[in-house]
């Protein structure tokens, strides 16, 4: 069977063939200490955006990046009101703490300023419920941008799920994570606050599972999980002392189970999925290779997803056409607010776990 459409909802089909803006979007960028931030300074020139300020008050950092990537060190700002009242953006980029992405909203959304996020949402269940208020009550759109979302096999195992080729989804597995932070390499700038609990709201818990969530709320139609068990550990304390680098959550469903591993304790880089069905499983390898069981007596088959399409393959061309009404967002989409406020409660349910030994039951909503 062919899958014509490996990506977010069917109905929206034809935004994916919209014409770029006439005028690219005029976007500002919060804060360069997260290092996803290299994926916008990287990127390709599509024509749609227009990055006009950004703010960041570590000037040195600012420099090394100007250097890097080639933007003029005269759109940059030492913080975020300077940035806002001397640019005027249309959306704003939070690659700040995650402790900063509630500032960011605060401050863009009664100016009517989109807003997207790296993942997750938020710090906390408490901040987010903010984010969430403000958002609405200023009628802004408030994304969160993850990695996975742009992997073609994810969105093309959503499709055959959809058309039942595995049957009713029973259990999904989520691996995220690598050796550690300080094992990859990552920056200093980058290490002091995603090692630190309160700028993250955790170690591993926090940076790889709120992956697993994401996937499992899209997979699941962002059905809230009966109850959640979390355990973390410290098995390196002397390289991260404040927070866990090590954690596993599993959520519990009336008709399925989900196993999110988060850990800095991998022994190669991963972010990859499985998924079972009554009668067979996809698992998605990476962005594009997959192995898919659709019954045992036929036997296990290696299939690999094609790209997806402009805009559904970038997040910020993706959300220049959310903006421009091109697309509309489901509330399970992996971007959504919906389905980011559910990973916070989950995220949020995991930590009080780990911490009381206990499950948590989740209240019906």
């Amino acid at each position: 069977m062919r899958y014509l459409i490996p990506f977010l909802l069917m109905p929206f089909l034809l935004a994916s063939q919209a014409a770029l803006p006439e005028k690219p979007m005029r976007v500002g960028i919060v804060g360069l200490v997260h290092t996803h931030v290299h994926w916008i300074l990287g990127r390709e020139d599509r024509g749609d955006i227009e990055i006009v300020g950004i703010a960041e008050s570590n000037t040195d950092l600012a420099q090394q990046y100007s250097k890097q990537h080639g933007y003029s060190m005269d759109i940059v700002y030492d913080n975020i009101d300077e940035m806002l009242e001397a640019t005027q953006p249309e959306a704003v980029y939070a690659f700040n703490t995650i402790y900063g992405h509630l500032e960011v909203v605060e401050k863009c959304a009664p100016k009517g300023i989109h807003v997207m996020v790296e993942k997750p949402l938020a710090v906390s269940l408490a901040h987010a419920k903010q984010m969430q208020a403000l958002a609405q009550k200023h009628q802004i759109h408030l994304l969160t941008n993850y990695e996975t979302t742009w992997y073609a096999s994810n969105h093309l195992a959503k499709a055959m799920i959809r058309e039942g080729d595995i049957g009713a989804l029973r259990k999904i597995v989520v691996h995220d994570g690598h050796p550690g932070p300080i094992e990859i390499g990552c920056n200093p700038e980058f290490l002091e606050w995603l090692t630190d609990p309160k700028l993250n709201g955790g170690g591993a818990i926090t940076d790889f599972g709120c992956y697993g969530a994401n996937q499992v709320n899209w997979l699941l139609k962002n059905q809230r999980p009966l109850e959640v068990f979390a355990v973390t550990q410290q098995i390196k304390p002397d390289k991260y002392p404040k927070v866990d680098d090590e954690a596993t959550i599993v959520l519990t469903y009336p008709e399925a189970q989900a196993i999110i591993q988060a850990s800095w304790n991998w022994p190669y880089n991963r972010k990859d999925i499985e998924m079972y069905g009554k009668h067979g499983y996809i698992i998605n390898h990476d962005g594009s290779q997959m192995t898919v069981l659709l019954d045992e007596e036929q036997g296990k088959f290696d299939k690999k997803a094609t790209a997806l399409e402009n805009p559904f393959d970038d997040p910020f061309a993706y959300f220049t056409a959310v903006i421009r009404n091109q697309i509309k967002v489901a509330p399970s989409d992996l971007s959504a607010l919906e389905n980011n406020m559910i990973v916070m409660e989950i995220l949020e349910a995991a930590k009080e776990s780990a911490k009381t030994g206990k499950k948590i039951s989740l209240n019906k909503q």
